[in-house]
């Protein structure tokens, strides 16, 4: 396993968008009718300068920017060639925790499920509180302790307990996050998204499983998921997986 957060994410995110593409993919099978990204724009303002930290494969702008300025940064060279497909936005490769940005920059600041990544999440939020304006919105997500919780009980289930995706992130949780935000912003809130995950075939599952482990799945263990999965839903007539998504907001 991987020593830090930071180490596992640089591995797993800097060459390749496919892991964190097979992620998203199974949180697609959600419950919820208004989709996460959709469910996030919502909450955010309509204009003005944004920065989006850790932006990953820009999935938050698929349906464009309305009157935003963006601005899109990510460590992963990977990712960053993905992000410049989105049309008008400002694309930089950079360190969360050292933004190429002056004080007071722009007007919102989103880290979308991001945070958990870095080895120091409070030297990423003074960055993020250093470059927005006074009065400005800050927005970030991630997950809480129960998240994705039958999901993570297949890798133990089968001889590989290094499957669990918590293993390799910080301590930022739904649970320490509100207060860790407030060490650097004020009126924080914290929302739960209301979805689960439903699926009907194990494909998904095994996608997203075989994203996270350094050392891939043997054969033998790729059918043990199959068959974990399959007689789950024969017996319940789907895979459900809860979910602990939270977004924290809060202004500078």
């Amino acid at each position: 396993m991987d020593s830090t957060p930071a180490e596992h994410a640089r591995r797993q995110y800097a060459a390749t968008t496919a892991n964190l593409d097979a992620r998203i993919a199974l949180h697609m099978h959600s419950t919820q009718t208004r989709p996460w990204y959709a469910w996030v724009r919502d909450r955010l303002p309509a204009s003005g300068d944004l920065l989006e930290v850790g932006a990953g494969t820009g999935m938050l702008w698929a349906d464009g920017a309305s009157d935003l300025r963006l601005t899109l940064t990510d460590s992963s060279a990977a990712m960053c060639a993905r992000l410049r497909a989105i049309s008008g936005a400002r694309v930089l490769r950079c360190d969360a925790t050292s933004l190429p940005f002056r004080s007071g920059s722009f007007d919102v600041v989103v880290a979308n499920h991001m945070l958990y990544h870095l080895d120091d999440p409070g030297a990423g939020l003074a960055e993020f509180a250093r470059v927005l304006r006074p009065g400005g919105r800050l927005a970030v997500s991630t997950n809480g302790r129960d998240h994705l919780r039958e999901l993570n009980a297949l890798g133990p289930a089968i001889g590989r307990p290094d499957l669990a995706a918590a293993l390799t992130r910080s301590d930022f949780t739904g649970d320490s996050g509100p207060a860790r935000v407030a060490e650097h912003f004020s009126a924080v809130t914290a929302e739960r998204y209301p979805s689960d995950i439903v699926v009907h075939e194990p494909e998904p599952i095994l996608a997203y499983q075989e994203s996270l482990p350094a050392e891939p799945l043997t054969e033998a263990q790729r059918s043990a998921v199959r068959d974990l999965v399959r007689a789950r839903i024969a017996e319940e007539g789907c895979y459900r997986i809860r979910t602990q998504t939270i977004l924290i907001s809060a202004t500078r």
